[in-house]
């Protein structure tokens, strides 16, 4: 089940915020939450909610025993990093593995077809934070294996992050508050991430695809600069809009989590892009990779160096195939270049900050078309075309110029306004609340015709 579903916005989400509400009691709210949850994950993988429960009590178990057998703490944090990462290496990319030992060695062994759990990537990074943080003595090792599969399983973080820490979420799992500012505030929330998702992810989403699979003799210069933006925009509007459907559900529940986008478009640098992006998922390896292997506390040339290994394990999350592999390598790569020339990314003047905005929009555009292509000699012969294929081939662009229907171009300008923070200044103004309240009963109501006419709404996380 999605978000962006009739099912969940008509059936599933108004049963379960109902009956949290009249629920009394914390257990019976946290049993609510908790049986919906599950639920919501069974909808879609059936088989793999077994899956979600084996591991989170290996994972609550593991952090047990640390906690209370200080002794075996080390041996039972190897066996729950060893134990996640295998599951994750099992079920993500025993494919991609087989296939790269049968290109390097020749060998014909056959792949096999192991169907990859959704969100594998999302709750298992999460119940790693949980045993860490207890070997770590961040937190304490929840006895109550119910309130850790709600922290892993509930349903708003679940398949599309962000991802929390459970030491954000403790004290909220024992004693929250559904105040009715946190209610609207929450559901307008969701509602600012639904039309971000289905009104204008999906309509660059739409162009990005059709440009994407056509034959490569149709693309040009053109096409292939509207599909690399309209899947820029798309990704962005798609990942931050499920993040603000996140957050928003958290709030009509009485849960709070942290923002995990903050116009990563405006960047200067690629640094400071990654401080924007994803905030959840870089801080997860900033954390619990790139400071244990040594951050930048060993010199530039280490730093260099640990940089360019959180961004490869960054590509290698993200899916199992060659390009995300170079996705991760190509951002670690920029960030090695900025620690060496400080210039690209030092404070200036106006023009300055003008061909900075360029360099990261450019760097992270011809970067997501790599993390976009099928294969890595489409994204590369993609690249290309970009750069060179300024040739007059009446198909090629006769398909591009197909995509500039005046519902692509009004979206687009949207997209690109959305992406820069206009909506912080409008609420010092006066009249925004009532303002934003009526766009956003507009906005659920375009969403809803767009969902009920089963218009193109694909979900991009599958890979992940």
């Amino acid at each position: 089940m999605v978000f962006s579903s009739m099912v969940f916005l008509c059936i599933f989400l108004p049963m379960v915020f109902v009956l949290h509400l009249l629920l009394p009691g914390i257990r019976a709210k946290n049993a609510i939450l908790l049986t919906a949850s599950l639920l919501f994950y069974a909808y879609g993988e059936p088989v793999y909610v077994l899956l979600l429960l084996g591991s989170s009590l290996m994972n609550y178990a593991c952090a047990y025993v640390i906690c209370r057998c200080p002794v075996y703490k080390k041996v039972f944090m190897a066996l729950a990093v060893i134990g996640n990462l295998g599951v994750l290496v099992i079920f993500k990319y025993t494919g991609f593995l087989v296939e790269t030992v049968n290109m390097i060695s020749g060998a014909s062994v056959s792949v096999p077809d192991i169907r990859m759990p959704i969100g594998i990537s999302f709750f298992t990074f999460q119940e790693m934070s949980y045993v860490i943080d207890v070997y770590r003595g961040v937190t304490a090792a929840q006895k109550n294996y119910a309130k850790v599969l709600l922290y892993i399983s509930f349903f708003p973080q679940l398949i599309a992050g962000p991802i929390v820490k459970y030491h954000d979420v403790e004290k909220e799992i024992d004693r929250r508050t559904q105040t009715m500012e946190g209610i609207c505030s929450g559901i307008r929330r969701f509602i600012a991430g639904l039309c971000k998702k289905v009104l204008i992810a999906n309509t660059m989403g739409l162009a990005a695809d059709t440009l994407f699979q056509a034959p490569q003799a149709q693309i040009n210069a053109a096409g292939a600069w509207l599909g690399a933006i309209s899947y820029m925009l798309q990704i962005y509007f798609d990942f931050s809009g499920y993040s603000d459907m996140a957050i928003g559900l958290g709030w009509m529940f009485g849960f709070h989590f942290k923002e995990n986008f903050n116009y990563p478009y405006i960047s200067g640098s690629i640094r400071e892009f990654w401080r924007r992006w994803h905030i959840s998922l870089s801080g997860w390896f900033r954390e619990y990779l790139y400071i244990p292997l040594g951050g930048n506390r060993e010199g530039k040339t280490r730093t260099v160096i640990n940089k360019i290994l959180v961004f490869l394990c960054t590509g290698i999350w993200h899916g199992a195939a060659v390009n995300f592999v170079f996705w991760g390598i190509y951002h670690g790569c920029f960030l090695m270049i900025e620690e060496y020339i400080l210039a690209i990314h030092k404070p200036g003047g106006r023009i300055r900050s003008i061909f900075q905005h360029v360099y990261v929009l450019l760097a992270v555009c011809v970067g997501f078309v790599f993390f976009r292509a099928d294969t890595m000699s489409q994204g590369i012969l993609w690249v290309k075309e970009m750069f060179t294929g300024f040739n007059r081939n009446a198909a090629a662009m006769s398909l591009a110029l197909q995509q500039l229907t005046p519902v692509y171009l009004v979206t687009l300008a949207a997209a690109v306004i959305a992406s820069f923070p206009v909506n912080k200044k409008l609420k010092v103004k006066r009249g925004y609340e009532p303002v934003a309240y009526i766009l956003s009963l507009v906005g659920f109501v375009l969403c809803m015709f767009s969902l009920a006419g089963g218009t193109y709404n694909p979900f991009i996380y599958f890979r992940f």
